[in-house]
């Protein structure tokens, strides 16, 4: 029971779980992101909203694949310019990150044995 309780209380577990959640959440904002922006779309062009289901060339249906092709790349630029973005951004500008050097703990370190080496050479 003890293995039972540390599999659910390990917080990779928890984080996950609360990340699928956010991301359910979060894809039914973009897909109404996009629905709004494939009607912009067809406002502007004075048409229907952008379906390509019906085309076939030469009898073979590539319609949905580029119905589902144009809303995935309507999708991924959502999400790129909306949240990679700013995301990354904001990364930045927060958390910025360490100057190309010696870390600390091995400054420490090599502290420590300038000071062994010095101590050893004068006794």
């Amino acid at each position: 029971m003890s293995g039972f309780k540390n599999f659910i209380l390990r917080g990779n577990l928890v984080e996950l779980a609360v990340a699928v959640i956010m991301g359910t959440a979060f894809a039914a904002v973009v897909t109404a992101f996009t629905g709004m922006l494939l009607s912009a779309i067809a406002k502007a062009t004075g048409g229907a909203q952008p379906n390509f289901d019906d085309y076939a060339p030469g009898e073979i249906e590539v319609g949905p694949f580029l119905t589902a092709l144009v809303a995935f790349l309507i999708l991924a630029t959502v999400v790129y310019f909306f949240v990679v973005m700013p995301y990354t951004k904001a990364k930045d500008r927060y958390f910025p990150t360490e100057e190309a050097g010696t870390p600390a703990d091995v400054a420490l370190l090599e502290e420590i044995r300038d000071l062994l080496k010095a101590r050893n050479g004068s006794v």
